[in-house]
């Protein structure tokens, strides 16, 4: 059974990252701390008002790491295609693109969560899966790159 881990826990780092305009559009990106350890360029799971999506960790256009979206599962995430739940996220939270929201970094490389400042959080930690298995299934789904 997975532990049951609040934001405020000793084991989870948070830091502060802007939730800017994607390019011209209405469309958020979370503009992260450009810390390649603690935000490695790949899949992650993103954690938005206890629900959990995937997303991936890139690097902008300026060379500093964002997450320009959130999504059902690892495919749709690296595939940009469904329903983005991070632009759901901030309509439905009210939040207007250049605030600044919480980053919660569970597990490194593998889990987080945003939320607006000030707000709890309550994560489900789970183990990140393993690398072998993890190498596997991103063949099997045809994406060499994870």
């Amino acid at each position: 059974m997975p532990e049951r881990i609040p934001h405020d826990h000793p084991s989870v780092e948070t830091v502060r990252a802007t939730l800017a305009r994607r390019g011209r559009s209405s469309r958020p990106r979370l503009a992260l701390p450009d810390d390649a350890d603690r935000f490695p360029l790949d899949t992650i799971r993103l954690v938005l008002d206890g629900e959990t999506y995937h997303a991936r960790v890139e690097s902008g256009l300026d060379g500093d790491r964002e997450i320009t979206g959130a999504y059902d599962n690892a495919r749709l995430a690296r595939e940009r295609d469904g329903t983005d739940r991070l632009d759901e996220w901030r309509r439905s939270s009210g939040l207007d693109l250049g605030r600044s929201v919480a980053v919660d970094i569970v597990e490194s490389g593998f889990l987080y969560g945003v939320r607006e400042p000030g707000e709890r959080a309550v994560y489900e930690a789970t183990e990140p899966p393993d690398e072998g298995l993890a190498a596997i299934a991103q063949d099997l789904d045809g994406d060499p790159d994870g």
